[in-house]
């Protein structure tokens, strides 16, 4: 498996469009940055700055302040970029890519899903992916409640007592975008579905039969284990199961840990850098 950017350049022309794929969904190289300004929900700088926006917004005018390229922070996905569709950095954009073409070449049956979205940008990369490799028999599913993260159940979820990712206004992405996104890219078609709302909701009696490549990127506890309970067990023997909050996200750790447990999963959890890991199902 791929883990770490690659040593030597793209050799094939599918190789080089998805190469320059995945540069521009995380904007790597893209140089400096414009970040508009945004405050927290629930709090008081937000409710300040709500009237004040809107009157800059009737005169063509926005808030922004200059964001500098990191490009190490970049390659590990520790940055927010402000205007590209991904946070993941390249080297899970290049561990994605190495579990896509490895289900397509060993013919692995299933559908791709990421549970948790954001801008879309793993999800149009995974769909790039069929696209370059004229895989036409898959369907991308895309999952998100696409309006933030849910605020914490701590009696029921006591490992996400404390968690903020609900307030952070930034992790609020529209189904709209996210299709804009898929669109400006070419890759809009009926093989990309949206599944909207909470994962509790949406992923039990989603019409998914099997899938090649589950990417959870729920950040919390309840997020995790409300992806891996019904699509696990969908999963084929083969496939690839990747978490993007392992490392990063405490809660995210506990519920990959007790879900594994609870189920006998014994296949190694490997490394893709500092939070992203995934392991292929063997049984």
């Amino acid at each position: 498996m791929m883990n770490a950017p690659p040593t030597s350049p793209p050799a094939t022309p599918e190789e080089l469009y998805l190469d320059l794929l995945k540069r521009t969904l995380c904007r790597y190289a893209f140089g400096d940055s414009l970040r508009p300004v945004a405050f927290n929900k629930g709090t008081l700088p937000r409710a300040l700055w709500a009237p004040l926006r809107k009157l800059l917004e009737t005169a063509g005018v926005e808030l922004v302040r200059r964001v500098p390229f990191d490009p190490e922070a970049r390659t590990e996905g520790r940055d927010w970029p402000p205007d590209a569709e991904t946070m993941i950095g390249l080297k899970r954009l290049h561990n994605l890519q190495s579990c896509v073409t490895d289900v397509i070449r060993r013919q692995v049956p299933g559908d791709l899903i990421e549970t948790g979205v954001w801008r879309g940008g793993a999800c149009i990369f995974m769909k790039g992916i069929l696209r370059a490799y004229r895989d036409e028999s898959r369907t991308v599913w895309v999952a998100d409640s696409f309006r933030g993260l849910p605020k914490p159940d701590a009696g029921k979820y006591p490992a996400d007592a404390g968690d903020e990712h609900w307030v952070y206004a930034n992790l609020a992405v529209s189904a709209a975008q996210v299709r804009a996104a898929f669109e400006r890219y070419g890759l809009l078609d009926e093989r990309v579905r949206f599944l909207e709302g909470w994962f509790k909701d949406t992923l039990p009696d989603a019409p998914i039969d099997r899938l090649a490549v589950a990417r959870l990127d729920g950040d919390m506890y309840e997020s995790t284990m409300d992806a891996l309970i019904p699509l696990y067990d969908r999963l084929s023997i083969g496939g690839y199961l990747i978490v993007d909050d392992y490392g990063a996200v405490a809660g995210c750790r506990q519920a990959v840990e007790d879900f594994r447990g609870r189920k006998g999963i014994t296949e190694p959890v490997v490394s893709v850098d500092w939070t992203g890991v995934y392991w292929r199902r063997e049984r």
